[in-house]
């Protein structure tokens, strides 16, 4: 029986493709993630897959970006205060000094 050298270079390649496979499902699962296909995927992009059907996720979720607007907001504001301060380190003193003079007095007329 006489075999191509061709012929064994395409089933070793077929060979490692599946045993890569094998290897990417065995550590996905051994660190929990969701064991998927490409069907599966390619299902999902479609939306043939209904994940509606996952609260705990959508729940997740839901708290993740209540929690990401907070962080934003709170990114801003933060972000301000230090161009307030770099203002005030780079800014000459007198200047300073005068506009902390108006904002007091700004306050004592209301």
């Amino acid at each position: 029986m006489n075999v191509d050298q061709g012929q064994i270079f395409v089933l070793a390649i077929i060979a490692i493709a599946t045993m890569g496979g094998i290897i990417k499902m065995s550590i996905r699962a051994k660190h929990g993630y969701p064991l998927e296909d490409r069907n599966s995927r390619r299902a999902m992009r479609r939306g043939f897959v209904d994940t509606s059907g996952d609260l705990e996720a959508q729940r997740k979720i839901e708290l993740l970006s209540n929690e990401n607007d907070k962080l934003v907001s709170q990114i801003g504001r933060l972000e301000e205060r230090l161009r307030v301060l770099e203002r005030i380190a780079t800014d000459p003193a007198e200047r300073i000094s005068r506009e902390i003079d108006e904002l007091r007095n700004r306050d004592e007329v209301k």
